[in-house]
């Protein structure tokens, strides 16, 4: 189990130029070990500039980066070691395929971090078990493979490496299923492994479905962050930031302007079910009939 949080930190493009841009500004977060967090937040909030300073690829101009409280920069010559511990899955798997073969892919990280031969095939075939990804894909090229298969070998080639921190940046190029498939094995393994999940998305209904946290970026900060209940009761502070909220909170929110106030904590269809159920019960005197 591991645990990432940025201490103030602060990163801008084009500095000094006429095309600066400030993508975060004294920013500090903890993602903790164990939980799934949700990272929102309109485009160019500063989500993608975020993941990519938790496993190196960027480097914090102020502030620091702590994996397990210590600054993964303090070595330079050692960062190599934290992309290892920190996977990140990007947006656009294409930039993250690059092998002959979808296996060497894959075997790629596990190769690089010293296991054997063995134990690389071993972790090969058991991130393309975990991602849902066919054994008579593993000895084609990566290229030849449709956009969700590349999203499953991208996932596959981080999950092989058993990171204590994964971080998937959206899940671009999967069908609504394969989304809930891949999101609902994720939520598996963060709760038997411990591992520290972060997804960013623009998908309300995935944030409410699988995340225990969500935290809400605007321009360059953090806005404000909670459970899913928390942050979604706050519809109209979203929607000011230019964000939605799940389609059954809005639907919640309907039925209170109607006079039916099943509360706007309302974020997933089950729990909506629920606070119906009550309220219907309300309405009978008590009756403890079944819905």
């Amino acid at each position: 189990m591991s645990q990432i949080e940025l201490e103030n930190v602060s990163f801008t493009y084009g500095g000094d130029t006429s095309y600066e841009k400030k993508a975060l500004d004294g920013v500090s977060v903890t993602f903790r070990s164990g939980i799934i967090t949700g990272l929102i937040g309109h485009t160019g909030s500063g989500k993608s500039t975020l993941v990519q300073l938790l496993n190196g690829l960027l480097k914090p101009q102020s502030g620091r980066v702590l994996l397990d409280g210590k600054d993964i920069w303090a070595d330079p010559k050692k960062i190599r070691n934290v992309r290892f511990k920190v996977g990140l899955v990007m947006q656009y798997p294409e930039y993250q395929l690059f092998d002959e073969t979808v296996r060497s892919d894959i075997a790629f990280g596990p190769r690089n971090m010293g296991m054997t031969p063995e134990e690389t095939e071993a972790a090969v075939e058991e991130a393309a078990r975990f991602t849902g990804l066919d054994r008579s894909l593993l000895d084609k090229s990566p290229f030849d493979l449709s956009g969700g298969q590349k999203r499953r070998a991208a996932l596959a080639g981080v999950i092989a490496m058993h990171p204590g921190v994964l971080v998937l940046d959206e899940a671009a190029g999967l069908d609504p299923g394969g989304r809930r498939e891949i999101l609902g094995r994720i939520r598996e393994f963060c709760d038997s492994s411990g591992t520290t999940v972060i997804i960013v998305s623009h998908s309300m209904e995935d944030m409410a479905m699988y995340c225990d946290c969500v935290t809400v970026m605007s321009d360059g900060h953090i806005a404000f962050s909670g459970t899913p209940a928390q942050v979604f009761s706050r519809s109209e502070e979203l929607f000011s930031l230019g964000l939605d909220v799940p389609q059954i909170t809005r639907v919640a929110a309907a039925l209170e302007r109607r006079g039916i106030d099943i509360g706007r904590d309302i974020y997933t269809v089950k729990f909506a079910f629920g606070r119906i159920c009550e309220y219907i019960d309300g309405l009978n005197g008590g009756s403890k009939d079944e819905y």
